[in-house]
């Protein structure tokens, strides 16, 4: 990754409402000198690119370009994919694993190909598959997904309802699959130091609520509006900050894993260190019993699911 001062060219591949809220949120945040659209649709493409200028005399100076070639996405740092089906009423994440991984298939290879020295983040679902699958089909190793950040973030905002602190200041994960098998980390979550389960405001009951309700939001949401793209949009933003500032966020981001808590062969949400070149370490949080075995369960589905989805 380039140091701050040079050209920082960012890529969205794919003009949904996830790709192109993306795109609108990392123009109101600065950072990228090109933020370039790519989609089969250049028609599409076109109007979101004039829309996007239009709220640039209100933001950050940034250069909007369209392709629908993926050939002609050269000298990009950071690409972010969010291309293939969305997620529909009724439907799981996983439910997409096959035909979002055909697409996969297809893209990445030509993206890696016109920028193999860019840092890749998936955000298609099923996020933790995708991301495997593209570290399988590529010799490129800098590539990660957004995994259960956004997990964490409603599980954090749920939690702050009843303890009446912050979210920011709220240290507990949502790790795992980022779906349904995911899980939260109450063992060793803590506020200021103090042990969350301490905290005189603790309920572990109110804390599996607030859990189960950052879980079913995607549900609730999708229901309620057919997409949610907000959430993700920040979570993005976050993530390519702390890339072009090297800030070395500490993020609960999607993985390949090699033994971590015995499991291996698999990509899942565990806290990272975020930095210029990516994800620069993995960091192994204490878990208790129950929730090592609530994080083989989710490996185990996950794998099960990508056996049958090839």
């Amino acid at each position: 990754m380039k140091k701050n001062n040079d050209y920082i060219k960012i890529a969205i591949i794919g003009a949904g409402k996830v790709g192109m809220t993306a795109a609108y949120a990392l123009l109101l945040a600065g950072g990228a000198h090109e933020i370039a659209l790519y989609a089969r649709d250049r028609r599409k493409l076109l109007g979101e690119k004039l829309d996007l200028e239009h709220a640039m005399a209100l933001s950050h100076k940034t250069t909007i370009s369209v392709s629908d070639d993926p050939s002609e996405l050269r000298n990009v740092d950071i690409f972010v994919f969010c291309a293939g089906a969305a997620q529909a009423p009724g439907e799981t994440r996983l439910d997409l694993a096959a035909k979002n991984i055909k697409i996969a298939d297809d893209l990445i290879p030509k993206l890696m190909k016109a920028s193999p020295e860019a840092i890749l983040l998936m955000i298609a679902n099923p996020v933790d598959l995708l991301t495997l699958r593209a570290r399988e089909i590529t010799d490129a190793k800098r590539i990660f997904g957004s995994g259960t950040l956004l997990d964490t973030a409603r599980f954090r905002f749920h939690l702050s309802e009843f303890l009446r602190v912050h979210p920011r200041s709220i240290h507990a994960y949502v790790l795992g699959e980022h779906g349904d098998h995911s899980f939260p980390v109450i063992s060793s979550a803590n506020i200021g130091g103090q042990p969350l389960t301490s905290f005189p405001e603790f309920s572990r009951d109110k804390a599996l609520e607030a859990y189960h309700k950052a879980r079913g939001a995607a549900y609730a949401i999708i229901e309620s509006k057919g997409a949610t793209y907000y959430g993700i949009g920040a979570s993005i933003t976050k993530i390519v900050r702390s890339i072009v500032t090297n800030g070395q966020s500490v993020l609960s981001l999607s993985v390949p894993i090699d033994d971590y808590y015995g499991q291996s062969d698999m990509a899942i949400s565990v806290p990272c260190i975020l930095g210029r070149e990516g994800v620069e370490r993995i960091i192994k949080v204490s878990l208790d019993s129950d929730e090592q075995e609530q994080l083989a369960s989710g490996v185990a589905a996950l794998k099960d699911v990508y056996a049958a989805s090839k």
